[in-house]
């Protein structure tokens, strides 16, 4: 792709996903290496939302304002999710922190891990790990191209249960309103259970949802919430999964002792799944939804319920799935410049960009100093050699100013200059400015390798990765152009 086509002159909303954790779907491994739990500025978030731009809302539940969740991008382009509660739903806000730091110190490749909060003015906010995938409900009740398999369900159980027996384990035994909107996919297509339920209660949330058919019966009696209601509510999701529809317990638990199973099982699943281990999983929803708590299993036991039907446990579950993975090689013939944009080394382009020099100009400062008797070049050599000292201090803003008034003053323009400009732009988190200049770089120098790195780095600012990976590949192949040339 060059610089002047259209597809780079368009700047959409990021949506690239982030790498999760990788994990086998056994019980081990099970502390991942998520960032550490931090609090955010106000105005980071605000930033990283756009604004907290309506555009950038993910939230599938339904739920309006004051609980609704963004997709946001940090400024080291991580992709997270942000929860946005109002200031009457936490009111003391070293509470609220206390609360999000608590659970965010929870980590587990099985949970949608909690990385910051901010608690500033009127707002409270909760970060989390972004999962691109959508949620369970997505994928079991409004699904476009195909239903969930039968090995998904079960791996989706088996996992859910995996998270809630860490929390269990890590003495945190209470998860408010487990249901289908809860669990979350993964870029691998892997299931999460989302950390923003292990919050306590807000004062105007809810510990349920609104139907009461759905609630655990010990909370209808005394408004509270036990560690055995999370096992009910596992219950719950067992149903979801095995019928594909909302089904509520009392006529679910009918089916079952009536033994009419099939009316109980998602007629999509024919031919997926034993009858054993559908009865298998129909059994161990039913002892999940007793009405007496005691009667209800612990998490080890939904542990070992599950695990032995699990038959595809080598298949990926984006495979399972039909997601089709955004894999992204990067070229291996890169100069250095372009492996530090690959890998967004800003430090390292700026010391190469500062080695390299004008040097890929031919002649341009021979030429120049011919000319020094005109006042004319003497000024633009002047103000080029101030920006120039600005650049290499690392003194962006001046850059620009300086960068911009040789520009105007240039007879030809210098794709030295642009490509210098283009990285001040960055490092002033002007990423579209950025763009253009590395574009205006290339219109300079048409096979200029330097011009397509920064402006793959400029992309990847911009969160449009598959043209940030057109640019680093097309750099890659005039690199190898120019090696080639040297050696014939």
């Amino acid at each position: 792709m060059g610089c002047i086509h259209s597809r780079t002159t368009h700047i959409p909303s990021p949506d690239d996903p982030i790498k999760p954790e990788a994990g086998d779907g056994d019980q081990g491994d099970e502390e991942c290496q998520a960032s550490k739990f931090k609090e955010y500025g106000l105005n980071e978030l605000r930033k990283a939302t756009n604004g907290f731009s309506s555009a950038y809302i993910v939230s599938e539940s339904g739920e309006k304002a004051p609980n609704i969740v963004y997709r946001g991008k940090l400024e080291n382009n991580r992709l997270v999710a942000v929860k946005r509660f109002s200031k009457q739903s936490w009111p003391d806000a070293q509470q609220f922190v206390a609360e999000a730091a608590g659970v965010g110190k929870l980590r587990h490749k099985r949970l949608v891990n909690l990385i910051g909060c901010c608690a500033e003015g009127d707002e409270r906010l909760l970060v989390a790990e972004y999962m691109p995938n959508d949620t369970l409900s997505k994928h079991l009740f409004h699904w476009e191209k195909q239903p969930l398999p039968w090995e998904m369900r079960v791996r989706v159980a088996y996992y859910i249960a995996q998270a809630l027996d860490h929390c269990y384990t890590e003495n945190w035994k209470i998860y408010h309103d487990l249901n289908a909107y809860r669990v979350l996919f993964d870029e691998e297509g892997d299931p999460h259970l989302s950390s923003f339920g292990l919050m306590k209660n807000s004062r105007d949330g809810k510990s349920y949802s609104t139907n009461l058919a759905y609630t655990p019966p010990e909370f209808l009696r005394t408004g509270r919430v036990i560690p055995e209601s999370v096992i009910y509510s596992y219950g719950t999701v067992l149903l979801d999964l095995l019928s594909g529809k909302h089904i509520p317990p009392s006529h679910a638990l009918d089916l079952i002792r009536g033994k009419d199973l099939l009316k109980l099982m998602d007629s999509s699943l024919d031919g997926q799944y034993a009858n054993d281990d559908a009865t298998k999983l129909i059994g161990l929803a039913s002892k999940c939804l007793q009405s007496e708590a005691k009667d209800r299993p612990d998490t080890k036991f939904l542990l070992t319920a599950v695990a032995p039907l699990q038959k595809q446990k080598e298949i990926a579950s984006h495979v399972l799935m039909g997601l089709v993975k955004n894999t992204v090689a990067v070229p291996t013939m890169l100069s250095p410049l372009g492996k530090a944009c690959a890998r967004r080394d800003l430090t390292a382009v700026h010391d190469i960009l500062l080695k390299m020099g004008y040097k890929d100009e031919e002649g341009a400062e021979n030429e120049l100093s011919f000319q020094e008797w005109t006042q004319q070049v003497q000024d633009m050599l002047n103000t080029k050699k101030i920006g120039d000292i600005a650049f290499r201090d690392k003194d962006f803003k001046n850059a620009i100013e300086y960068y911009s008034k040789l520009i105007v003053m240039m007879l030809v323009p210098s794709a030295t200059v642009f490509a210098r400009r283009a990285f001040s732009y960055l490092m002033n988190g002007q990423a579209e400015l950025a763009l253009r200049d590395a574009m205006q770089a290339q219109v300079c120098i048409p096979e200029w390798p330097t011009a397509f790195y920064l402006q793959a780095l400029a992309l990847s600012k911009l969160g449009m990765e598959t043209d940030a990976q057109d640019m680093l590949n097309e750099g890659a192949a005039y690199e190898a152009k120019k090696q080639n040339s040297w050696r014939n």
